[in-house]
């Protein structure tokens, strides 16, 4: 059984609706900011394999909560690690592209120098350093994760077209958009490779993104065009800098993930972001 950690959130539903083998955990019966439940959850399923993506995910929010954040991204992975040590088996933990200060000018690899601006990338970066104490934790760093649930650039853009014709969007951040079910979809594939049998190089950091990247912008424009085919109207789309929206959180200007690492180590490759797009329009806009 895989312990999945995140609730509802909308990496660990993708993992529910594709595996039987999947035991999702999340508030209130699991919370990080109560470690008593880490250990009652993981004894209840007794997993072989522990997904964590459970987080503190509100970027701006963390600069005033820090401590919050540090809880989430720090703290209950490392509770976790420990259990999973104690069990010898693996870890899996979703981390981020915001580990970087996105100044590289390039797709970044997993030994690029990491330099987060601001407090939830910083303890994003923690709870990879937390994790990584043990040899058998697999760090997968992702990026402008969306899906049909939830709370996400994606849904806001269709929300937000729904009540007015003209919207600011920025243009100058760059970044790989990722389909919460395809990045389900590499979880799994990489579970099942570990399943095989543990080979140290599964160990590590590794970029799991989808193929491709845009920016901000360029996703807002794409989401609408998709949003046509299902008659929507077209809403103006104007591009505006980063300055022009300023935000507590500075974010990286330039987050692209170079993925080749997953391929080679796993022969694991997300799919390119826009058809994945269309799908989660279709499902959003459908069901």
């Amino acid at each position: 059984m895989i312990l999945v950690t995140g609730g509802a959130g909308q990496v660990a539903t993708e993992l529910a609706a594709r595996s039987a083998q999947v035991s999702r955990v999340g508030r209130p019966e699991f919370d990080f900011d109560r470690p008593e439940t880490i250990a009652a959850s993981f004894d209840q399923v007794q997993p072989s394999l522990v997904v964590n993506a459970a987080a503190w995910t509100a970027v701006d929010a963390a600069e005033a909560e820090e401590a919050a954040a540090l809880r989430a991204n720090r703290d209950g992975p490392a509770e976790l690690a420990r259990l999973c040590a104690a069990a010898g088996i693996p870890l899996v933990h979703i981390s981020t592209d915001y580990v970087f200060d996105g100044r590289k000018g390039a797709p970044y690899v997993e030994t690029d120098p990491t330099c987060p601006t601001g407090v939830y990338g910083s303890s994003k970066l923690a709870g990879e350093q937390a994790v990584l104490s043990y040899d058998r934790a697999i760090v997968l760093r992702t990026s402008w994760v969306y899906a049909a649930i939830g709370k996400n650039f994606v849904r806001t853009m269709l929300g937000a077209a729904q009540k007015t014709k003209t919207l600011k969007v920025v243009a100058d951040q760059h970044g790989c958009p990722t389909n919460a079910g395809d990045l389900a979809d590499a979880i799994l594939a990489i579970a099942a490779r570990v399943a095989d049998g543990w080979r140290p190089d599964y160990a590590g950091i590794f970029n799991a993104a989808g193929t491709g990247s845009t920016t901000w912008h360029g996703l807002a424009l794409a989401t609408f065009e998709e949003a046509a085919r299902h008659g929507r109207a077209m809403p103006t789309v104007n591009p505006i800098a980063t300055a022009d929206w300023p935000t507590p959180a500075k974010r990286p200007p330039d987050s692209r993930l170079d993925c080749s690492k997953l391929a080679r180590v796993f022969d694991v490759h997300l799919p390119a972001w826009r058809p994945s797009l269309a799908h989660t329009v279709d499902v959003i806009i459908t069901v």
